[in-house]
């Protein structure tokens, strides 16, 4: 197999750095692939843009269902904890901005639910089967590496088990 060269994956409105290896599993250390995207508010996100603050960007598999939404809401009742770390969290999954905007709503989350999750997903070899992302947490330190990966996610109690390592 041929080794893959640094690219620029475009889908949609979103434009995502792929590693510049073959299908090599993310690890902790590593550079974290960049993205720029919009959210559901339809501002722009971008990897780039949050440089100097940690980034939690948790994927999940569908917008308003129920473990979906006790992870969302934790995260919401967290937002000052992470505040005070210098921390923002991003929520990714394969549903549109208009499905994230109702679930945004509808549970007054407070951070952003970014568009193009599939490019996204491919991106940080996140698993989608049948359109739906897998279950998993990249933190991504200040200076643009991969601090900490959750690959095995429980909703109940992982906004809390991410905060010790912030």
């Amino acid at each position: 197999m041929r080794a893959l060269t640094p690219a620029l994956i475009i889908a949609g409105s979103l434009a995502v750095s792929a590693p510049a290896r073959a299908a090599v599993e993310l690890k902790e250390g590593d550079p974290a692939p960049a993205f720029s995207t919009t959210g559901d508010d339809g501002k722009e996100y971008s990897l780039a843009a949050l440089k100097g603050k940690v980034v939690v960007l948790y994927f999940y598999p569908k917008d308003d269902t129920p473990g979906c939404t006790v992870e969302a809401k934790e995260f919401r009742d967290s937002r000052d904890q992470f505040a005070t770390r210098d921390a923002v969290v991003l929520g990714v999954s394969t549903d549109d901005a208009e499905s994230h905007a109702a679930f945004r709503k509808k549970h007054q989350l407070n951070f952003p639910l970014l568009v193009s999750g599939d490019a996204i997903a491919k991106a940080y070899g996140v698993p989608v089967t049948l359109g739906f992302a897998k279950r998993q947490t990249f933190v991504i330190g200040k200076d643009g590496r991969i601090k900490k990966i959750f690959r095995s996610v429980t909703p109940k109690g992982h906004s809390a088990e991410i905060l010790p390592i912030l």
